[in-house]
């Protein structure tokens, strides 16, 4: 088994600079090698991070991302560069939640996937997103 797959990029880079704009280019993707079979994968991403484009404020949240794959896996540090590329970023929680959501699916084509965002309260009140696919 290669321990090296030459078209990630991002691991085992370590000059790589966080981007400032979000595009699902920056997700890369390795071969599911057991794609006989259904198991889930389940990445959380605890300190996710965009602004409020109303008050330029940020909203902290949680996000929880479990897919099943098909042929591709994401890289983890590759989507960790993508989520933090959110943070300069003017967007309702809703919106980018979707926007993740379809450019995951978009870039790895799962089985099935499910997305959670559990934001930090804000004004006494807790938003929570779940989006699904299919």
């Amino acid at each position: 088994m290669p321990s090296h797959n030459s078209s990630l990029n991002l691991l085992g880079n370590s000059a790589s600079k966080l981007p400032q704009v979000p595009d699902k280019n920056i997700l890369e993707t390795f071969p599911n090698r057991n794609s006989q079979r259904d198991y889930e994968i389940t990445l959380t991403c605890p300190e996710f991070t965009v602004l409020c484009p109303v008050t330029g404020q940020p909203d902290f949240g949680t996000l929880t991302l479990r897919y099943i794959p098909d042929q591709h896996c994401v890289e983890t540090k590759s989507l960790k560069f993508y989520l933090a590329s959110f943070r300069s970023q003017h967007a309702f929680g809703e919106d980018v939640i979707n926007r993740i959501a379809d450019d995951l699916v978009n870039v790895l084509a799962p089985r099935q996937l499910y997305l959670h965002a559990e934001y930090t309260p804000r004004g006494g009140i807790s938003l929570s997103i779940m989006v699904t696919h299919p």
